[in-house]
């Protein structure tokens, strides 16, 4: 075949996939007409269902026939799916000697995804900075009730928005915070966003046995996970812990694995004694890990049907429905889960649409359901996505979320729906004052997202200050996935 001819067949099969792509993306699209409310989102969610539809298929060898002929790769196509293989058609057809069937996409047709983007993450975080686009949420710590220096240190350092963990404190400290955030934004005129995050269930241990204090839990031991300790039998079962939810038991099936504290140390369970499950650790750290209460509990291969919403949160809805200008949602798994709040905050205020919602991808079922999420979310009410990384590297395992995260950031800016980075940026610095060199370029990485949250820390005003100068210099050279050609300066 000429090389005309194998452009001209190049053209024939980008064709052909331009139209399934928009076959296959408009049905999905009508199956999700119920949840369009938000006239702005229904253009997110038609792309997001052409993205999906694009990615079923495998196009690794049209990419290479595309750039031998100097045209787009289509890898940066996620906010402009049918603009990018439109153009690129357009320009084949140049160079093949053939008519398109559609014109080309104009600018502002071509580049609507990504204004649609800016604009959903105005309305959640504020206007951007001068010379940086990304945002900056900070986590304030119980101490910000009762000291106001502390938040207007915060919001003098650059944060754009602040979150309130409703896991902690109570109504009245998270009234003296939201007092301090409004008597900063007076000093410095500018608004900044109050996200809360309620809490949501909490699968943690609770009372712990170990018969020797100084031991520490590793390979080889076994973990007795109960209802109620059983001090009678810590010489078979030495280390022992109560779990705060344990109505999960039932769902947890031999052969299940276990993780405790962040995946310090895991294991399977090997079968049932005293009313409760019996772990064999077969993961931990080098020289072991000791057993607290109060410890994170994951079950990464099961299924558990939860429910996000919990008593304590249902009562805490009353304040944030008043206070907050976002919610972040844990626990998030179905459609459904976003519906339930959604009642929730309907039964509250009739305001509730103009309520952001945050909701925290944490679970392999969200990532599994998070084309639904998003259009049960942001066909209602302003929305954005939080890559909850702690919990989502114990569920998925620690390798599979550095390619996790990446398709997350793909999925959600495909629904031009802006991306909350979270959990250990800039870590050691927050808390040490003083960064190691593999955060700086996590940090870096997270500068793709819309926002990145800082945990709380002595030293987070430092952190704040960094991650602001990163991305005002990252802003230079990258937007999304797209490297920007700006001069260099160092040769």
């Amino acid at each position: 075949m000429t090389d005309g001819g194998e452009t001209r067949a190049v053209l024939g099969e980008l064709v052909a996939l331009r139209d399934e792509v928009a076959r296959e993306g408009r049905a999905r699209w009508a199956g999700w007409h119920a949840d369009l409310a938000r006239t702005p989102f229904a253009v997110g969610a038609l792309n997001l269902a052409h993205y999906l539809a694009l990615r079923k298929r495998d196009h690794r060898a049209l990419q290479r026939a595309l750039m031998l002929r100097g045209l787009s790769s289509l890898g940066r196509l996620e906010g402009r799916v049918l603009a990018t293989l439109d153009a690129t058609i357009v320009a084949l057809a140049a160079l093949a000697g053939e008519t398109p069937p559609r014109p080309a996409p104009s600018p502002r047709q071509f580049f609507r995804g990504e204004t649609r983007l800016h604009a959903a993450t105005d309305r959640l975080f504020g206007p951007p900075r001068a010379e940086r686009q990304g945002r900056i949420l900070v986590t304030l710590p119980s101490e910000a009730a009762s000291d106001p220096s502390l938040v207007q240190g915060i919001a003098d350092a650059g944060a754009d928005a602040v979150r309130i963990n409703c896991a902690h404190d109570g109504p009245d400290a998270w009234a003296a915070m939201i007092d301090h955030v409004r008597a900063s934004e007076e000093r410095m005129g500018r608004r900044l966003r109050i996200l809360m995050d309620i809490a949501g269930p909490k699968i943690r241990t609770g009372e712990v046995l170990v018969a020797d204090d100084r031991a520490r839990i590793g390979v080889g031991d076994r973990l007795l996970l109960g209802r109620t300790l059983a001090p009678g039998f810590a010489t078979t079962f030495p280390f022992q812990a109560t779990c705060t939810a344990p109505d999960i038991f039932d769902a947890i099936g031999e052969g299940a694995r276990v993780a405790v504290d962040d995946g310090r140390f895991s294991g399977r369970v090997t079968g049932r004694a005293h009313d409760g499950l019996v772990v064999a650790i077969d993961q931990a750290k080098l020289g072991g890990a000791r057993l607290k209460p109060e410890k994170g509990l994951n079950f990464p291969e099961t299924v558990l049907a939860l429910d996000p919403l919990t008593a304590k949160d249902r009562a805490d809805l009353d304040f944030v429905c008043a206070h907050a200008d976002m919610i972040g949602y844990s626990f998030v798994q179905t459609a459904d889960d976003i519906a339930r709040l959604q009642r929730e905050l309907a039964a509250r205020t009739p305001r509730w649409r103009e309520i952001g919602l945050v909701a925290k991808i944490e679970t392999p079922v969200a990532v599994r359901n998070l084309p639904e999420i998003i259009v049960a979310a942001a066909g209602h009410q302003p929305f954005a996505v939080m890559i909850a990384r702690g919990d989502l590297a114990v569920e998925i395992g620690f390798a599979r979320l550095a390619e996790m995260q990446e398709e997350l950031l793909w999925l959600a800016e495909a629904a031009h729906v802006p991306v909350i980075w979270a959990t250990q940026v800039l870590e050691r610095l927050v808390k040490s004052g003083l960064p190691s060199r593999g955060e700086m370029t996590d940090a870096a990485m997270a500068a793709r997202a819309e926002c990145v949250m800082l945990n709380k820390g002595p030293n987070v005003t430092a952190a704040i200050e960094a991650l602001d100068g990163l991305f005002r210099r990252m802003g230079e050279h990258q937007s999304k996935k797209t490297p920007t050609l700006r001069a260099l300066r160092t040769w």
